[in-house]
C-alpha cells in the first residue's frame, strides 16, 4: 500500500515503523530534526511540509494512496489535512486521531468522509471504566462478529496450583514470571501469580476468575483518581457516569478548578502535593476500591500505585504510555491500561491489519495476536474443508452458533462459523498467512 502519515511525532513515527514492513509509507512534519532522526532510523520517505497546505501532497499526485493518516498533536490540523490531501489526491482510506472529544457527538465525519476516527483519550477512559463491570478482571477485549471476550485475571498468591480443564472457555495465553505462553495442553497448570487470558462467554469467565482472584471480594464502587489532565477528568466522567463514587488528586490549583468546572461538581477534587504519602489517609483515599494513576509519566504512575498497595488498596491501575515499563508494572502487581498514545497506534495497527473478512488484535503488550474469520455466505468456503496449522505455540478454534470447539484436525466449514486463532507474536505472520489462504 502507499501510505501518507500527517505527524512525525511519537504516534507517527511507531505508525511508520510497523507499516513500512510491506508498504510504501510517506511521513510528513515540518519539524526538519524530526524527520531527520527517522529518517535515520526507518526505511521511509521523510518530507518537510505543511500538513494544512494542499502543495505539500502534489509529489504524489501521479499515486493513488491507499491510506492517509492525520496523526499530528493538534485537531484542527489533522481536520484540514483531510481536507487539504483530498482535494490533490485520490486517497482510499482516512483515518484521523482527535483529542477533543465533542468531535465524536458531531457529524464531522460523515462531512469530511473520514473512515476512522480514533479518539485515544475516551479509548483509556472506556478501559478503565470495562474493568468495573469485571471487578476481578485485569482487561477486557470485545469482538466485533461474537459475544466472546477477553479477558486477563491476575492470579492471588494465595492460589493453590492445580489444573484447569478448558470447559465452556479457552485459556489462551499465560505470563509468567515476565515470560509468556500460549498453552496448548487440554489441562492447563496454574500457579500463583500468573496473569491468565480466558476466552470465553462473560459469565463462564467470570465463575473461573472467582476460584482465581482472591483478593477482590466486591464490587468497585470507590474510585480514586490521580492527576487532573485531560485523561484524569475523561476517567473520572466516565466513572461518574456509571455510579460510581470518585476522588480526583491533582497538585495544580488550575488543573483543580478545569477539572471541577468541567465535570460539573461531580468529583472531589483533592489540591495537594503528589510526594505527600500521608493523603491516603488524610483523605480517606485507603478505603477506595480502585486507584488509578492517570499522569503522563509512567514512572511516577508506578510509584504512585506502590504507595496505594502499601496504603491497602487491592486494586491498583497505572496507565502505561511507554511501553518498556509493561513488563515492570505487571512484575509489581499492577494493572496496565494503554495510555492515549499506545491505544492510537494500536487502534491504527489493528484497524489496518484488518479486513472485511478477517479481524487482527493485540493482546499481553502486544507479545500475542488474535486472528478472526468470519465464513460468509459469499466467501466461497462453505462445505470447504481445512486443515489446521501443526504448532505447539498456536492455539485453532471454529465457533458455531456461539460454541467453541478446538480446530485440530480436517474440519468442514459452515455458513456463519467464526474461525478464532491465537498465537504468540513471532508466530502471527504464519497465522495471517494461513487464515487468509483458506
Amino acid at each position: 500500500m502507499n501510505i501518507i502519515i500527517a505527524g512525525a511525532g511519537k504516534v507517527g513515527f511507531n505508525l511508520a515503523k510497523t507499516l513500512s514492513i510491506g508498504h510504501n509509507v510517506t511521513i510528513i512534519d515540518k519539524n526538519a530534526e524530526a524527520l531527520h532522526r527517522i529518517q535515520e532510523s526507518l526505511d521511509i520517505m521523510p518530507l518537510q511540509g505543511d500538513v494544512e497546505d494542499s502543495q505539500t501532497y502534489a509529489t504524489f499526485t501521479d499515486k493513488n494512496i491507499d491510506l492517509f493518516i492525520a496523526v499530528t498533536n493538534i485537531d484542527n490540523v489533522n481536520l484540514i489535512s483531510v481536507v487539504m490531501a483530498e482535494a490533490v489526491l485520490n486517497i482510499q482510506r482516512k483515518f484521523v486521531r482527535l483529542q477533543k472529544e465533542f468531535y465524536h457527538d458531531s457529524d464531522i465525519q460523515k462531512r469530511l468522509g473520514i473512515d476512522r476516527l480514533i479518539f485515544p483519550v475516551k479509548l483509556t477512559s472506556n478501559a478503565i471504566s470495562s474493568l468495573l463491570a469485571y471487578p476481578k478482571a485485569n482487561n477486557v477485549k470485545f469482538f466485533k462478529y461474537t459475544d466472546y471476550k477477553l479477558i486477563s485475571v491476575m492470579v492471588s498468591s494465595r492460589f493453590i496450583p492445580q489444573e484447569f480443564q478448558k470447559k465452556n472457555l479457552a485459556i489462551v495465553g499465560i505470563e509468567r514470571k515476565k515470560e509468556f505462553f500460549v498453552p496448548c495442553d487440554e489441562n492447563v497448570e496454574i500457579l500463583p501469580n500468573d496473569l491468565v487470558y480466558f476466552f470465553g462467554l462473560e459469565d463462564d469467565i467470570k465463575k473461573r476468575c472467582q476460584l482465581l482472584e482472591l483478593d477482590t471480594n466486591k464490587e468497585i464502587q470507590r474510585c480514586v483518581v490521580f492527576g487532573a489532565e485531560q485523561l484524569g477528568v475523561s476517567i473520572a466522567k466516565e466513572l461518574v457516569e456509571i455510579g460510581r463514587d470518585v476522588k480526583l488528586v491533582e497538585e495544580n490549583l488550575q488543573l483543580c478548578e478545569k477539572a471541577d468546572e468541567a465535570l460539573g461538581g461531580r468529583v472531589a477534587i483533592i489540591n495537594s502535593k503528589y510526594h505527600a504519602h500521608d493523603i491516603f489517609k488524610d483523605e480517606d483515599l485507603d478505603s477506595a476500591d480502585i486507584f488509578i494513576a492517570a499522569t503522563n509519566n509512567d514512572e511516577y504512575n508506578i510509584i504512585k500505585c506502590l504507595e496505594a498497595k502499601e496504603s491497602g488498596i487491592k486494586k491498583v491501575v497505572a496507565i502505561n504510555n511507554e511501553m518498556e515499563y509493561y513488563n515492570l508494572m505487571h512484575s509489581l502487581g499492577i494493572i496496565v491500561v494503554r495510555g492515549p498514545k499506545i491505544s492510537a497506534y494500536n487502534t491504527i495497527i489493528e484497524e489496518v491489519s484488518s479486513t472485511g473478512v478477517v479481524v487482527q488484535k493485540s493482546y499481553c503488550g502486544a507479545k500475542a495476536m488474535i486472528f478472526m474469520r468470519k465464513i460468509f455466505r459469499s466467501s466461497g468456503l462453505v462445505q470447504k474443508n481445512i486443515k489446521p496449522i501443526n504448532s505447539e505455540s498456536i492455539q485453532l478454534f471454529y465457533m458455531r452458533n456461539e460454541v467453541l470447539y478446538i480446530l485440530n484436525e480436517k474440519t468442514t466449514l459452515q455458513e456463519n462459523d467464526l474461525i478464532v486463532a491465537f498465537s504468540q507474536e513471532q508466530e502471527s505472520p504464519k497465522v495471517k498467512q494461513w487464515i487468509y489462504g483458506l
